[in-house]
């Protein structure tokens, strides 16, 4: 199983996948245009439609993320979770701290961050199935947040990625999702069907990361404007993002042994430091006791989180449309994006390993921030901190800076939080511009990426856009799109699990077929 089909895997150059890239751009700018010329119609019109997904199609979101989280378990938990993505000889290229660095700088966005304090505080003072600000909806408000940022965008990266990987790497191919669908779909992903497929890809990965920059722009303007006394607005967001693609130009042209790696470590340790201060200088005897609890609470309900729908709630669907289906949406759009660069940086693992690490060490991290934060917003409303439940609600951002004003030594603090957030940023716009350019390009080796004028082309209009939506007043428009795109994913991903099946079937045979040739080969040497 190491070789894959030769007219996938036999073209000797790098080059750019013009018809990808060309009606991907053309969508981009068509969007761009429409939003900025009638922000007001292009705003109704998105909502419209995600709403309807929403009310008609949530069901169908949950099933999907149901399916991809036992799929991969099987995966994992199956005789071939010990299949490596290579050769059965190959070793993985990064250190297990490296490795898990880069899995948490690329799937979590800094987003995060403010979501961590505003979404408990929403829950309790606003829950979907309890009273408003009782004990029920106090043990819920944190596991929510942990629950819409544990395993299932995990999950549906690791789906992605894993398979990406496996083709790449085991057979030889493209690190495309086409490769993925080549068991079924055969020659077709050569030509325009697989050119659909990296088109969807490509502009969810633009729409996600440039919904992610214009939201990380947003909190680090409020950091920004809080340490250096800076006025917050219009000028100073665009200035960050200007400053933030001359960074991310410079760390993307490095490729991910220089650029995306170091980025990554430093994430992940300014992050730790962020979360050993707050724990230590707060109330670090309930910050402990609620985390334990919040934990096991998210365990022993996790089924039941997983295929609620609130059919017999008033206003169940509404907030399944905020909430829930907000974020399955979101994790399934940025799925090719994540998926694509875990893949990348996963050569040598076994899929066991791959599995079980995606969803656990990142999670691990995402309910460490999300407890830290979200209990210690929380013991702020307990004690009658309204004004700042209504900044949090109203403001995510501000809310978040307020928090970090709130300890000892807050300007060390917002500095480190800012600088954290500043590295969130970055690292999820150097891995996008990587996947974007790899997206738009046909790579025969799966060790190569795109062009470098590629990965710079695209780091820019992912700026450009965000500054757009920014003067448009339309990255919720854009939020939006990004949530539409997610649609065709979820078909994606269930002609991905029927694909991987397949391989993993014939990896089985093979495997039988070579136990009973020894079998054989020992008894007729006997």
């Amino acid at each position: 199983m190491s070789k894959g089909p030769e007219e996938l895997s036999d073209e000797r150059g790098s080059r750019v996948n013009w018809r990808v890239f060309i009606v991907a751009s053309l969508i981009i700018l068509a969007f761009s245009v429409w939003a900025m010329m009638m922000p007001d119609t292009a705003q109704s019109t998105m909502k419209s439609a995600v709403d309807w997904i929403a009310e008609n199609l949530g069901w169908f979101y949950v099933v999907t993320v149901t399916v991809v989280i036992g799929f991969v378990l099987w995966v994992a938990f199956s005789k071939e979770g010990s299949v490596r993505l290579g050769p059965d000889h190959s070793r993985p290229q990064y250190n297990l701290f490296t490795w898990v660095a880069m899995l948490f700088a690329a799937g979590v966005g800094i987003d995060m961050l403010f979501y961590s304090v505003t979404g408990p505080i929403t829950q309790y003072l606003h829950p979907v199935n309890a009273s408003p600000e009782s004990a029920a909806a106090a043990q819920d408000a944190v596991v929510w947040t942990m629950f819409h940022y544990g395993i299932a965008g995990w999950s549906m990266y690791s789906l992605l990625g894993m398979a990406m990987g496996y083709f790449a790497y085991r057979w030889g191919m493209p690190l495309s999702i086409r490769a993925v669908l080549y068991p079924l779909l055969g020659k077709r992903v050569r030509g325009a069907t697989g050119d659909v497929i990296d088109i969807f890809a490509l502009v969810g990965t633009v729409f996600g990361v440039a919904t992610s920059m214009g939201i990380g722009v947003v909190l680090l303007n409020v950091g920004f404007a809080t340490l250096f006394g800076l006025e917050t607005g219009l000028a100073l967001q665009i200035a960050l993002v200007i400053v933030a693609v001359v960074m991310t130009v410079a760390a993307c042209t490095s490729g991910v042994d220089k650029g995306i790696r170091l980025v990554s470590e430093l994430n992940l340790w300014s992050c730790a430091a962020m979360m050993l201060y707050i724990l230590i200088t707060g109330k670090t005897a309930f910050l402990l006791n609620a985390m334990v609890e919040n934990i096991g609470r998210f365990i022993f309900t996790l089924p039941e989180r997983t295929l609620s729908t609130f059919a017999y709630v008033d206003g169940g669907s509404e907030w399944m449309g905020g909430w829930t289906l907000f974020f399955w949406a979101f994790w399934l759009a940025w799925g090719p994006f994540v998926g694509l660069f875990l893949a990348r940086i996963s050569r040598g693992r076994t899929l066991r390993e791959f599995v079980i690490a995606a969803i656990t060490a990142p999670v691990i991290c995402d309910f460490i921030i999300v407890t830290i934060f979200g209990n210690s917003a929380l013991s702020e409303v307990f004690n009658g901190n309204d004004e700042f439940a209504k900044t949090a609600i109203a403001s995510p951002e501000q809310g978040w800076y307020d928090l970090l004003e709130m300890f000892p030594g807050a300007t060390f603090l917002i500095g480190l939080a800012t600088l954290s957030g500043l590295l969130f940023y970055l690292t999820s716009a150097n891995s996008g511009a990587m996947v974007m350019s790899n997206f738009s390009s046909s790579i025969p080796n799966p060790e190569e990426d795109g062009a470098k004028w590629l990965r710079i082309f695209w780091a820019l209009v992912t700026a450009v856009l965000t500054i757009a939506m920014l003067v448009a007043g339309g990255v919720t428009t854009m939020e939006y799109a990004t949530l539409i795109f997610a649609l065709p994913v979820t078909i994606i991903a269930y002609l991905v699990m029927a694909s991987f099946s397949k391989v993993l079937r014939m990896e089985r045979a093979e495997r039988e077929g070579r136990t009973r040739r020894r079998r054989a080969t020992a008894a007729h040497g006997g």
